[in-house]
């Protein structure tokens, strides 16, 4: 019996802070990306060094469809629990979306079809 390809499909290990409350109202200040992002700054992977300011991997501002959003990576939990946890609890008091973060299996085209006409 021959083996069939099998389609590789990540677990996401990052989710999505969206700057959009439950309701779909845009969420203020317009820079609170950033705000949430620079806080969290401190947290580097170890033997990371910069002199100069520069964001987390772990939680970095991103734009998702015209909507300022939060990156945060999952490994954050494992590494400072409370930082992690202060990340999650700033997007439940404020009434953000949470979006997981999805990967592509490997065999994805990287450009998408062409419509029909």
């Amino acid at each position: 019996m021959a083996a069939t390809p099998q389609t590789k499909i990540d677990v996401a290990e990052e989710f999505f802070i969206l700057g959009l409350t439950s309701d779909g109202k845009q969420f203020r200040p317009s820079d609170w990306a950033d705000r949430l992002s620079g806080a969290m700054s401190c947290f580097q992977p170890e033997g990371a060094r910069n002199a100069r300011l520069a964001f987390s991997p772990y939680v970095r501002p991103t734009m998702l469809n015209g909507v300022r959003a939060v990156v945060v990576d999952k490994a954050l939990q494992s590494i400072e629990p409370l930082a992690y946890h202060f990340v999650v609890d700033f997007a439940k008091d404020n009434d953000l979306q949470v979006v997981e973060a999805c990967e592509l299996p490997d065999n994805q085209p990287s450009t998408p079809a062409t419509p029909r006409r």
